[in-house]
């Protein structure tokens, strides 16, 4: 009974901007060391266990202990895990901030690059449209051809079938 009500109260104390998490399942330790962060904190440990592929429990913990006081609930430091140097633990900061960066330009750029996708793509259609360019490319270059055609045709998910980009 205990672990049901943990699980209904999982998402108690983290803000609603961290509920990135809400469509992945996790562990209800998880979401208790993410809860002694602050706001804007549990934002950026989400987004940077979501980046880096990793939404585990040693992950979070590790991200507790990196979290400086004042971005803590109680604004008092956890206890340092055992087994992480100093040194490891500095590395470890200047490696989540290399990587924030790395995130927040990929999320500035991501826009632009769909966009140069969808223009790309529009325009291979359009060449594979006629009739002189596909006849060219089929006697010259069939590799071509065919890695052109495999951007341009539709994905199939399932049932549905979807126009990738456009």
């Amino acid at each position: 009974m205990s672990q049901i009500l943990k699980r209904f109260s999982l998402g108690d104390g983290i803000c609603p901007e961290a509920e990135l998490l809400g469509d992945r399942q996790f562990s209800v330790e998880l979401a208790r060391a993410i809860r002694k962060m602050k706001p804007t904190r549990q934002i950026e440990c989400v987004e940077l266990m979501i980046a880096a592929n990793n939404v585990t429990v040693p992950y979070a913990e590790a991200l507790l202990v990196a979290t400086p006081a004042a971005r803590l609930v109680d604004g008092k430091k956890p206890p340092k895990l055992t087994g992480v140097t100093p040194e490891q633990m500095a590395k470890m900061e200047r490696e989540m901030g290399d990587l924030r960066r790395q995130y927040k330009l990929v999320e500035q750029t991501r826009g632009r690059d769909v966009l140069n996708l969808v223009l790309a793509k529009g325009y291979l259609a359009r060449l594979l449209e006629n009739e002189l360019v596909a006849q060219c490319l089929r006697q010259r270059q069939p590799d071509l051809l065919a890695e052109f055609e495999t951007i341009v045709e539709p994905v199939s998910l399932g049932q549905q079938q979807f126009n990738v980009l456009t």
